[in-house]
């Protein structure tokens, strides 16, 4: 079966006027301080800062998620086509979120030449394009992820031209008008080489602001720090013995997860020393069905404190494994299928399964005992599926009939009411002896809007002086993490704070409940 090179998007925001060369971006934050949580909100009152209101972050420029709702006869039937507009798009399309309002379709075939087309969905059936960007260095995207440093910035993966095979890296858009998407600055990664899509290409962004950590396939993992994303730089590259052909990189706090591209390796590291990845004992195993068979998946998702996995080996389904303890990974649950594993992610009890034929709807409240509720289908290799509110938005990356790359589908009837929630934190509330190059991230229910998750709605500070910790804060899909910006203090507990109220999902349901974890700093 045809795969297509792995690819990925990761988001932040930035200002400033863009312009086709490294030399935009005027308005990039310029230090690691600048664009960082503490730029907007906060207020000083009788000496003491004082926490903006969680809910104070808004509005978003596009009406938000789906508003429809559906008879039950329309359920997991596509009722809309996407197409990225250009005759450029030739229907190779994974990954779509929404950003800013607006649902966010990148789409490029893995030699070049794509782009970037913002949708209104608030009525699903008839989505309207608001705005589409191109550039012919975009290579095909899996993974998309958000923060806020100083305004709106996106990165994806690049390649210089299908016919230079040893350049190639990732490639910055301004998005801070979502009608007007522009490309900005590239930065070549060493070892690129193309036109193997496999071997030693970026297959994978996952932005934990500054930062960024891009899986490398045979080349490891990339640590690039994007605090200006008009003059980005390479910090480290983290090879990985044996070779293991790094698909997947996602990061919660301290914990960075790398999981194989069509195998069944995963690697658990700790990077408390954000730039040092260092192994976890214990978190480097292959990945395996209740059987105890390896289980190839072609992408992962991370999130609840488990590895969900897109099984391709005799079959494809659903395995998941439960890592709440890094240092003790064990086998969750499985739902072994015919097909071909794609891509997977999760939305409260379901997880959503591209399965090259097909795609499949996975109720998964109880992990022992998996159950698929149903399967979608649209034309081409059907690797992508991914949960907007009560619809499904399905991707091919091959073989489309022309125009429809992607697909809109009803998957609940009711416009989703339900609040999102905090499913896990990482490092666990309580650790002790941490370093103070610490960051801290948490899971949510589902997919969370980026610019919910800011200063006032994520707060670390001093438990006992109630004294604030100024930072960045980043969200990837269900993924919202804090990197403190200067050193924390030795031997102080923390507290992170999800208040209730603040951080929302695509359709605007707030959290209801406040989440807090303490951790104390080492010596």
């Amino acid at each position: 079966m045809f795969r297509p090179c792995l690819l990925a998007i990761a988001l932040f925001c930035a200002c400033g006027d863009e312009s086709a060369d490294s030399s935009a971006g005027s308005g990039a934050a310029s230090s690691a301080g600048s664009g960082a949580a503490s730029g907007t909100g906060g207020q000083a009152q009788g000496g003491e800062y004082s926490y903006p209101a969680p809910d104070a972050w808004g509005p978003n420029a596009g009406p938000g998620g789906p508003a429809v709702a559906f008879d039950a006869s329309e359920l997991y039937q596509n009722c809309a086509f996407l197409d990225g507009g250009p005759a450029s798009d030739i229907d190779h399309h994974n990954l779509q979120l929404m950003y800013d309002g607006y649902l966010l379709m990148p789409w490029a075939p893995e030699t070049g030449d794509g782009g970037l087309t913002f949708f209104d969905v608030s009525d699903p059936c008839h989505p309207v394009s608001v705005g589409v960007g191109t550039s012919g260095k975009m290579r095909e995207s899996h993974s998309i992820g958000f923060s806020q440093i100083g305004g709106r910035w996106a990165v994806v993966d690049s390649i210089e031209n299908e016919f230079i095979s040893d350049a190639g890296g990732i490639l910055f858009w301004d998005v801070s008008d979502p009608t007007q998407p522009a490309p900005v600055t590239t930065l070549e990664l060493p070892g690129f080489f193309y036109p193997d899509a496999y071997a030693r290409v970026t297959l994978s962004v996952f932005w934990q602001a500054p930062y960024v950590y891009v899986g490398g396939a045979d080349n490891g993992v990339f640590i690039v720090d994007a605090t200006d994303p008009s003059q980005p730089s390479l910090v480290t590259q983290y090879p990985i013995e044996p070779t293991m052909r790094v698909g997947q990189v996602q990061v919660i706090g301290n914990l960075l997860v790398v999981t194989t591209a069509e195998g069944p390796r995963t690697l658990l590291l700790d990077v408390s020393d954000p730039a040092q990845p260092q192994p976890i004992a214990g978190g480097d195993f292959d990945a395996t069905d209740e059987s105890g068979m390896p289980r190839g998946a072609y992408f992962t998702n991370t999130t609840n404190g488990f590895v969900f996995y897109a099984n391709k080996d005799a079959g494809g389904g659903l395995v998941v494994w439960d890592i709440h303890d890094p240092t003790q990974p064990s086998f969750a649950g499985d739902f072994i299928t015919p097909g071909n594993g794609g891509y997977v992610f999760v939305k409260d009890q379901f997880a959503f399964v591209g399965q090259s034929d097909f795609a499949s709807l996975f109720d998964i409240s109880n992990l022992g005992s998996i159950e698929e509720v149903t399967t979608l289908d649209l034309i081409g290799d059907l690797d992508t599926i991914v949960p907007i509110g009560n619809v499904a938005v399905l991707s091919v990356d091959e073989s489309a009939t022309s125009n429809q790359g992607s697909a809109i589908a009803p998957w609940q009837t009711d416009v989703d009411t339900q609040a999102p929630h905090v499913t896990w934190v990482w490092p666990p509330s309580g650790s002790t002896g941490l370093a103070l190059t610490s960051r801290f991230g948490v899971t949510f229910s589902e997919f969370v809007d980026v610019r919910s998750a800011w200063e006032g709605s994520v707060r670390l500070y001093e438990s006992v002086t109630r004294a604030p910790v100024m930072g960045h804060v980043s969200t990837q899909e269900t993924i919202v993490n804090f990197w403190p910006e200067a050193p924390l203090a030795p031997n102080t507990e923390y507290t992170f704070e999800i208040p209730a109220g603040g951080i929302v999902d695509y359709n605007g349901n707030a959290i209801t409940e406040a989440f807090t974890a303490t951790f104390t700093t080492g010596g």
